[in-house]
């Protein structure tokens, strides 16, 4: 097996520490989106676990969504589930919260804590995929190890 990038490692290394058997494994193509993603594992872009992270627009704290590739965030109903508002978040302050770039956040690893929210449409999948650290990077999970590994909500994000 080749070696992974250190950001692929450090997501590795999350899930080791979390009790969780899970292989991160890096592709020779780009995961950066969900149908890059799909494309590259051959799964359908449903199952394919996106993470965004918003910014609380009072506290200026990270807010992980992890979404079904297919669906888009509402904003109001997680500003809702919060009990304050959110926007998006940019380049910078992701990488600076979590310690990863934007089409490799993974729903673990990060250098802070994030509250989380797991979109409920992802439950129905037997296994789903996520980032890994990198654009290139992901690993396969199961609904309850996504919910077991970051302590997320499972709300309807629509």
């Amino acid at each position: 097996m080749s070696e992974l990038s250190p950001s692929a490692r450090r997501v590795q290394e999350a899930l080791d520490q979390l009790g969780l058997v899970l292989q991160v494994v890096e592709l020779p193509g780009s995961t950066r989106t969900a149908v890059d993603a799909a494309q590259a594992i051959g799964c359908t872009v449903a199952q394919i676990a996106k993470s965004l992270i918003f910014r609380a627009k009072e506290t200026n704290r990270p807010v992980l969504v992890i979404a079904s590739g297919v669906n888009r965030v509402n904003e109001k109903t997680i500003a809702s589930l919060l009990g304050e508002k959110i926007g998006k978040a940019d380049a910078d302050f992701v990488r600076r919260r979590t310690g990863f770039v934007i089409g490799g956040v993974p729903p673990v690893g990060h250098i802070e804590r994030v509250e989380t929210f797991i979109d409920e449409d992802l439950m129905g999948y037997e296994g789903i995929w996520a980032a890994a650290g990198t654009p290139h990077a992901v690993f396969r999970l199961t609904p309850d190890d996504l919910v077991k590994a970051t302590g997320g909500m499972v709300v309807s994000i629509h």
